[in-house]
């Protein structure tokens, strides 16, 4: 088990990509522009049970663990550790948006208690992913290479969840900017886990 550790952040990475995929498959016309990730399990979808499985469950487990390894491999350097404190957090709330789906409706206007619950656990998620590579920008122990990777991961999360706003305020393809949004904070995190596990 302590062998994989330091891979588990590489693990996710792709883990994520091939998770919504396989689960869109069952799907039927399942719009990847069109639609939030967190459709795919939403109420009443024909994946919602389906896409936590094997998506929201497996995938906080793998955070947890990269997380831990942070914090236990670093335990002397305390940005690395709040780091993996940041994934830990990241992997606890996939685990929340996992058991409480968002509602069929992505645009309804009287949200249920779930899809508050939903919506609130993945703005954590989205936070946790900004304070994460912001303190790898602005750390001199690590590389200046991944530092200006860093800031352009962050820059591009920050840019689509703009564009992101936008789409939602006009009803087109939300999705497609979601998907690029948090692609930048997962491309993040496989470039800081190669680095960890190098």
């Amino acid at each position: 088990m302590d062998a994989i550790l330091p891979f588990t952040g590489i693990i996710a990475s792709i883990w994520i990509v091939l998770g919504i995929y396989i689960a869109s498959r069952f799907y039927p016309n399942y719009s990847h522009s069109k639609q939030f990730c967190s459709e795919l399990g939403a109420f009443g979808s024909p994946t919602q049970k389906l896409s936590p499985a094997i998506n929201n469950y497996p995938l906080g487990a793998l955070f947890v663990l990269f997380g831990y390894y942070l914090i236990i491999s670093h335990q002397s350097h305390l940005p690395t550790a709040v780091i993996g404190a940041m994934v830990i957090i990241h992997g606890v709330c996939t685990w929340v948006c996992g058991f409480f789906p968002m509602d069929a409706d992505a645009y309804t206007k009287s949200p249920s208690r779930s899809c508050k619950i939903h919506t609130w656990s993945g703005l954590m998620m989205l936070v946790s992913f900004i304070i994460a590579p912001l303190i790898v920008t602005f750390s001199s122990f690590y590389p200046m290479a991944l530092r200006y990777l860093s800031a352009l991961c962050i820059f591009g999360c920050f840019y689509f969840s703009y564009k992101l706003a936008k789409a939602l305020e006009l009803k087109t393809v939300p999705g497609l900017h979601q998907r690029l949004s948090y692609g930048f904070q997962i491309l993040w995190l496989f470039i800081y886990s190669l680095f960890v596990a190098a």
